[in-house]
């Protein structure tokens, strides 16, 4: 007898031979393969100091300056300078007429001539009674009082000429021989610009990082393109509390005469900061949550949140966990996920060996 099978028959075995292909298969199949390493090229991590630049403008003035008056009143008879002069310091600048000023010396002089003979003849007949010791005292007192109205007199002379105090150059003047000034006429202004002075204000927050002799870079806005470099001379001692800030003189040196006091110039100088990592700028990378990197930790990358600070001869200066001595990928950022097991090599392909001469993990 032949058993023909029905349509459902048909069916159910058709899917039992299915299942078992399957079946069969799926045994067959390899296992799951470890998923390979990933080349990449790292950039160990070191911390450099970031360097905020300050930046301000001061006025320059001669290392010493003074406006030239006359010490009395009187008719100028010789102007002997003539504008931009440099004089020595004691040279003269002008001359008042002086012509009672010398007759007082002279009858200065006669007094103390004879105030010194009439001693010299008491005490030549001291102690033959002919001279008390009374007159004898008086003869000494009336000497000292003639040579003190000497040296007034000479003062006085001296007085109607005017004299440089210092060796500098001379500026402007409106006086001429003839005119007739007083104690309140300016002759001239004397600068010793040999050296210039620049005083600038600094924020108050660096005030515990400038010493004296720390150097400043001085560019006057005259010449921008040179630059000068100025020496801290002086620091005010206390802060402007309105401003918030504090005074610094600086000293520029001016060999060449080319500076003038009263210029402008543009002041700045380099505060050490705080250390951060370092680190090339190709390794950052950008996602929903900000800035970040992928650091090598165990042979894995593993993903690392960053806040840049600043940017310096090619690298970023970063803020995140990252410690120093510790490798990053610098090289091969597009390929690696969070977890992925990377293999450290060099540029030409070869593997990064750390101290012990093994490949870095």
């Amino acid at each position: 007898m032949v058993y023909r099978a029905g349509p459902k028959q048909l069916v159910r075995l058709a899917l039992l031979g299915f299942f078992a292909g399957l079946t069969a298969c799926a045994e067959e199949e390899p296992a799951a393969r470890e998923p390979e390493d990933v080349r990449i090229v790292p950039h160990e991590i070191g911390y450099r100091q970031e360097d905020r630049r300050i930046e301000v403008v001061g006025s320059a003035r001669a290392r010493q300056s003074a406006i030239i008056y006359p010490e009395t009143s009187g008719e100028v008879t010789r102007v002997a300078f003539e504008a931009g002069d440099y004089v020595e310091e004691g040279e003269t600048l002008a001359e008042l007429d002086s012509e009672e000023e010398q007759l007082a010396v002279r009858l200065a002089r006669v007094a103390v001539a004879q105030a010194e003979q009439l001693l010299e003849r008491y005490e030549r007949i001291e102690g033959t009674g002919a001279v008390s010791a009374a007159q004898i005292d008086q003869a000494r007192t009336a000497l000292d009082s003639a040579r003190i109205e000497l040296e007034q007199a000479q003062l006085a002379l001296r007085k109607r000429t005017v004299r440089a105090p210092f060796s500098g150059h001379v500026g402007l003047t409106d006086i001429d021989a003839g005119v007739r000034i007083t104690s309140t006429t300016v002759i001239t202004r004397l600068d010793d610009r040999s050296v210039l002075t620049v005083d600038f204000a600094v924020p108050e927050e660096v005030y515990s990082q400038i010493s004296m002799s720390d150097t400043v870079q001085a560019r006057p806005f005259s010449g921008p393109d040179r630059s000068i470099e100025a020496e801290i001379r002086a620091i005010d001692s206390q802060i402007d509390p309105v401003q918030r800030t504090f005074a610094v003189r600086a000293a520029i040196p001016n060999t060449d005469d080319l500076l003038r006091p009263g210029m402008s110039f543009r002041v700045g100088f380099s505060i050490p900061g705080q250390s951060y990592p370092a680190i090339p700028e190709a390794a950052i990378l950008w996602g929903g949550e900000g800035s970040y990197v992928w650091a090598v930790r165990d042979g894995q990358a593993h993903r690392v949140p960053v806040t840049i600070v600043s940017r310096e001869q090619g690298y970023v200066l970063v803020r995140g966990e990252l410690e120093e001595g510790s490798l990053i990928v610098d090289q091969g950022v597009q390929k690696v996920r969070e977890g992925t097991p990377v293999t450290p090599v060099s540029d030409d392909g070869s593997p990064v060996l750390n101290a012990t001469g093994e490949a870095s993990q």
